[in-house]
């Protein structure tokens, strides 16, 4: 195995960065525990293309790196992959690498699967706005496919409250579609492929909350 590339001569905060996370598939082993916590083989799953020996070099320095911990599975001598805190912070970044790559995404092949959560967070949450969320405390629930997910308009969650201020149900295909500009909300609703049930003003809400065009 190859050794990383470090930027040692570099003083630079950035440079600093990329020495913990600029290896390949780091990220996305850092998307993939944001979207939950997981097990060996389930990274495996969703990382198609990655090598056993390199999943386990990638989670080991992220564990010395303090950004992944390991928590015991119900199953003898395995764990579950979880990240800390500090593992967290990351997620900024990966919601900025979402919207700068989202124009560059390809058509999807036939036989690409997209999972619901995913899709949630590449093509709404990482749209996120709080300037244009300010006082406002609603909750939207997005049906995509067939998992149901809660968006609240407060980062954190706002009020606990289990009523939804807006439903709206679509495919994952759709969003994307409307996120990369081949559809308007308006233009899935008139055809259908947004069914949407509750006040205009919080729908309008959500729109600028997340920014959908």
């Amino acid at each position: 195995m190859s050794t990383p590339v470090r930027y040692d001569e570099q003083y630079c905060p950035i440079a600093r960065a990329l020495d913990v996370l600029g290896d390949r598939w780091t990220l996305l082993i850092l998307r993939e525990l944001g979207l939950a916590d997981q097990r060996f083989t389930e990274l495996r799953r969703h990382l198609p293309g990655i090598a056993p020996t390199v999943l386990t070099q990638r989670l080991r320095e992220l564990v010395d790196d303090g950004l992944v911990t390991t928590h015991p599975d119900s199953s003898p001598r395995r764990q579950i992959y979880v990240l800390t805190d500090r593992g967290r912070d990351a997620a900024p970044i990966l919601r900025a690498l979402a919207r700068w790559g989202m124009p560059l995404l390809e058509e999807r092949p036939a036989d690409r699967h997209l999972r619901p959560r995913a899709v949630l967070n590449i093509s709404i949450g990482a749209y996120y706005d709080a300037g244009a969320a300010a006082g406002i405390d609603e909750r939207y629930r997005l049906e995509i496919g067939d998992e149901t997910f809660m968006l609240s308009s407060v980062n954190g969650g706002g009020k606990a409250r289990a009523d939804a201020d807006v439903v709206i149900t679509g495919s994952a295909d759709t969003w994307i579609d409307i996120r990369q500009g081949r559809l308007t909300f308006k233009d899935a609703r008139s055809q259908g492929l947004l069914h949407v049930a509750g006040a205009a003003r919080s729908v309008t809400n959500f729109r600028r909350i997340f920014r959908i065009p």
